[in-house]
């Protein structure tokens, strides 16, 4: 089994199918039917308690990477500087281009070049580290999400995929004369965006 993705609240699809292979399987085991049937249980059970984990697994990185974010939404607020935090750091320094192009082996022009792209956001993660480095600064950068966290972030992609997936099958419903409550839609709705959320297959950002 590849996955523990099941796209129907509350479906047991995928376990189901299991148990019939598992089944077939021990038709050719010389077991009593009680006993066969208490292995295929034993299995299942394992392989949910397996998915369980995995799922607790990938909320709990999730969350962990939430609050390494954080400590960075403060910097939100700070203004890149005009010409770049390279000119900033060194005009403050009373550096001029000579001298730190001096400490990266490169000439004035080329440390004014430097200066430039950054401004341009041309310049590289490399560039930015070296001369980091010769303004004795360490580069530090990072990812912050522009909506509140990485969690509600999911949760809004997974809301938008459960409604297409729900109003898709009561759509299919409603043609065959079995059309749907607006309450038990949106309860649908809920319940398999959670289930996205626990599970988050890469499906979820095609």
């Amino acid at each position: 089994m590849r996955s523990c993705f099941i796209y129907r609240p509350g479906g047991t699809g995928n376990f189901k199918a299991i148990a019939l292979i598992f089944y077939s399987i021990f038709k050719l085991i010389p077991l009593k039917k009680i006993y066969k049937i208490k292995v295929i249980t034993l299995i299942l059970w394992v392989i949910k308690k397996g998915c369980d984990m995995k799922l607790e697994d990938k909320i709990l990185i999730i969350r962990q990477l939430d609050r390494k974010m954080k400590a960075w939404h403060p910097l939100l607020q700070m203004q890149v500087p005009l010409k770049g935090w390279i000119h900033l750091i060194r005009t403050t320094l009373r550096m001029s281009l000579q001298q730190l192009g001096d400490r990266l082996q490169i000439t004035p022009q080329g440390m004014k070049d430097i200066e430039s792209r950054e401004v341009e956001g041309t310049i590289t993660l490399k560039s930015l580290r070296e001369v980091g480095d010769a303004l004795g600064m360490q580069l530090v950068y990072g990812f912050i999400p522009k909506k509140d966290n990485l969690e509600n972030m999911i949760g809004q992609k997974a809301y938008e995929r459960a409604q297409k997936i729900v109003q898709r099958t009561s759509t299919s419903m409603k043609l065959e004369d079995q059309e749907n409550s607006e309450e038990r839609i949106k309860q649908a709705i809920t319940e398999l965006t959670e289930q996205i959320k626990r599970e988050l297959p890469k499906s979820l950002w095609d």
